[in-house]
Parts: C-alpha cells; sequence; structure tokens
C-alpha cells in the first residue's frame, strides 16, 4: 500500500507520559505508523525498558519522577537528555505545540494534564484519575483563556467522541458505554468469595496493567468511566447507561434527540483511538485487517449489580461529586492493591471503598492540594479499613 504516513509538519511533536506502561508502548507504535516525532518520553522509574525507548529516539528528553535502581546507567547514557523529578514531567506537557499522551496510571497523572491544557496543547487523555479524582479542576482549565484540547484515549469514551463529532449541540440524549464483563462475568457472590489474583487478572479481551485489570473484573473500571463521560461529555448521570457486551466489538452508542442512535464497532485494539486522538480526528490510513460482521455474534445483558457493588458506588460518588470520586479512587487503588498482595478478600475491594465514601465530607476542590488532601486522607482511611481483613 506504500508510506501510509503522514508527514512530519501535519502532526504535532508527541510528549508521551507513561511510556514504558501498556499506553506509552502502543503509542509508540502508533507513533512510528504515522510518522509523529517524539518530543519528550517520561516514565515514573529510571529502567532499561524506559532507556530502550530513548535509545531509539535519540531527539527526545527523558523524564523520570524516582531515580529507581537504573539512574547511573541512565545517567551516563542520556546526560542531558536526562531529566528527574514530577516538575520535570508537568514541564514536558507544558511545552510548546505538543500533543501530550497522557497514560499515567495514578494520580500522578492529574498535575501534567492540567499543564497541558493550561498551555494551550491537545492532551490525549488515558489517565482516569486526571477526571475522577480532578474533574472540576480539568473543568475549569478547559473554560481557560487560550485553554489546550482535550481527546479521549479510552476506547469507549473514543467512541462516544467519534459518534457525536459533527452533531449538533445538546442533541445527545443518553449514551452507553459497553463493559466486556470482565473474567467473571455470570458469577454469583458465593463464586467470587475466594477467587485467586491469578483468575482476576485473566482478563478475556484486554491486555492491561495490574491495577486496571482488577478494576476491569470489579466494574470499577466502568464506575470511573461513567465519572469520565460525565466531565468529557456533559451528560447528567441519568444520561449514562452501561451495557455488559462480551465481544467488545461495539465500544460505545451515542442515543440521538430524534432517536437515531450511533455505535463506534470494530475489533478491540487501543491503537485506534490513540490514533485517532493525536493525529487530531483525522483519518489516516494504516494496514488493517478488514472489519467481517457476519463473522461475530454480538451479545448484550445488564451488569449484575448486585454482585458488582462498584458500578453502582461510582455512580453515588458522580452524583454526590466534588472530591467523592477523588476519595473513591483512593480507596480503590488501596484495595486493589492489598487485594493483589493477597491481603484483601476480592468481594472486600467494594466494602472497603463503599466504607470511604460513606466517611467522606465531599467538597469541590479548587486546587491539586485539595486533591492530594482528599487522596491522603482516604487512604489512610482504606488502609485502616483492609487492616481488619488481616486480623
Amino acid at each position: 500500500m506504500g508510506d501510509l504516513r503522514v508527514g512530519w509538519s501535519a502532526l504535532n511533536p508527541l510528549v508521551v507520559l507513561g511510556a514504558t506502561g501498556s499506553i506509552g508502548r502502543q503509542t509508540m507504535d502508533v507513533a512510528e505508523r504515522v510518522g509523529a516525532p517524539i518530543h519528550s518520553i517520561a516514565a515514573r522509574r529510571a529502567s532499561l525498558d524506559l532507556l530502550a525507548i530513548a535509545r531509539a529516539h535519540p531527539e527526545a528528553n527523558v523524564c523520570v519522577v524516582e531515580r529507581g535502581d537504573h539512574r547511573e546507567v541512565l545517567e551516563h547514557e542520556l546526560g542531558d537528555r536526562l531529566h528527574f523529578g514530577p516538575g520535570a514531567v508537568t514541564e514536558a506537557a507544558a511545552s510548546t505545540g505538543v500533543t501530550v499522551v497522557n497514560g499515567i496510571v495514578g494520580s500522578a497523572g492529574l498535575a501534567p494534564s492540567l499543564a497541558a491544557l493550561y498551555a494551550g496543547n491537545r492532551l490525549a487523555l488515558a489517565n482516569k484519575e486526571s477526571l475522577v479524582a480532578g474533574g472540576p479542576l480539568i473543568a475549569a482549565a478547559l473554560e481557560s483563556e487560550d485553554a489546550g484540547e482535550l481527546i479521549p484515549i479510552d476506547s469507549e469514551h473514543s467512541a462516544i467522541w467519534q459518534c457525536i463529532v459533527g452533531e449538533p449541540e445538546r442533541s445527545v440524549e443518553r449514551v452507553i458505554l459497553t463493559a466486556s464483563g470482565g473474567p467473571f462475568r455470570g458469577r454469583s457472590r458465593d463464586d467470587l468469595a475466594s477467587v485467586t489474583v491469578d483468575q482476576a487478572l485473566d482478563h478475556p479481551t484486554w491486555s492491561m496493567g495490574p491495577r486496571i485489570t482488577v478494576d476491569s473484573a470489579t466494574l470499577m473500571n466502568k464506575a470511573f468511566e461513567v465519572i469520565e463521560a460525565h466531565y468529557l461529555f456533559g451528560l447528567p448521570y441519568d444520561a449514562i447507561d452501561v451495557v455488559v457486551h462480551p465481544q467488545s466489538i461495539v465500544h460505545s452508542f451515542v442515543e440521538f434527540a430524534d432517536g437515531v442512535v450511533k455505535a463506534e464497532v470494530g475489533h478491540p485494539d487501543m491503537r485506534k483511538p490513540i490514533q485517532y486522538a493525536i493525529t487530531a480526528t483525522e483519518r489516516v490510513a494504516t494496514d488493517h485487517d478488514a472489519f467481517s460482521p457476519a463473522r461475530i455474534d454480538l451479545t448484550f445483558e445488564e451488569p449484575d449489580r448486585s454482585v458488582f457493588r462498584c458500578l453502582d458506588l461510582g455512580y453515588s460518588a458522580g452524583r454526590t461529586g466534588g472530591t467523592a470520586p477523588a476519595a473513591m479512587n483512593a480507596a480503590d487503588e488501596v484495595a486493589v492493591a492489598e487485594f493483589l498482595d493477597g491481603s484483601l478478600p476480592f468481594l472486600a475491594i467494594a466494602e472497603v471503598v463503599e466504607d470511604v465514601l460513606r466517611a467522606h465530607e465531599a467538597f469541590t476542590p479548587t486546587s491539586i492540594d485539595d486533591v492530594v488532601s482528599v487522596d491522603d486522607e482516604a487512604r489512610r482511611h482504606a488502609r485502616e479499613a483492609c487492616a481488619v481483613y488481616r486480623t
């Protein structure tokens, strides 16, 4: 098919945050396919994986939050290209004229997201915490003078975005997020009482990091996506639904005021929404397998909210608003870590999150410090709640 890449002048240089993670690696793959230059790469720790990426992109700055075990190796080889500390990551996100792909996992992704938007950059967002924990702050940044633009990378939100491009404002009546159902779809609470970490990490569709895979198993990941959809598309929570779709072929539905329903359909591949975001929503030709609908059986079912209680906890936190989603996110991160460590039963993840939300007094955050304070307190409470299961 010849050279399918866009010319370098057509694409902003990329700042890839979380470069060694799943989103980061797939972004680097997409960048190679479409010819996007790399401005900076960032990771949490100095590692040999990061060094390998840096070697492949000698023009890129390299930012590391924590020095890690391989600091001296990176310092020796990368020299002035290497920058340490959270401030280095935020500074890279605020560079002039770049597209920032935020694939950081955790609340550390909020500061660079805000920096990118206030600098007028395009933010291709995969970091859930930016909207779940910092939704009010991101909303304020998007309203600021000379604000950048936010394009979601999450497959479900990218699907909605693609369905509403070119549609009149306020024409969207409802969105329906699809969920694979995770590895425990169809199981009862009794079935889940003694599931193992390995079983929870055995996702039937997607290859993801440990935390997000467990969040998919509890449907907390979908709860986060509901909150993200609220901020991304300005929809009330009653206009955001969830349906289980095990095949993960339909990535979301959008229902319009005239009753017409659009859906974005395709084989699961995170490189597609990543490419759509970094090419400024242009359709750039790439080699791909042809879609054959006659060979696919599509099924849909309602989520079992009595078993997967995290979904309704997300709706509750979202409706409460303010800092409630930030507290929920922090509690979930602690509980999932305890589960992965073998210290917490799978079903107790929802119980810990509910305990933290019940105690939290939500307010509207006006700064990152507010979010950090809530995050710290929620984590402390969650650790106390988890300790009950270790005694």
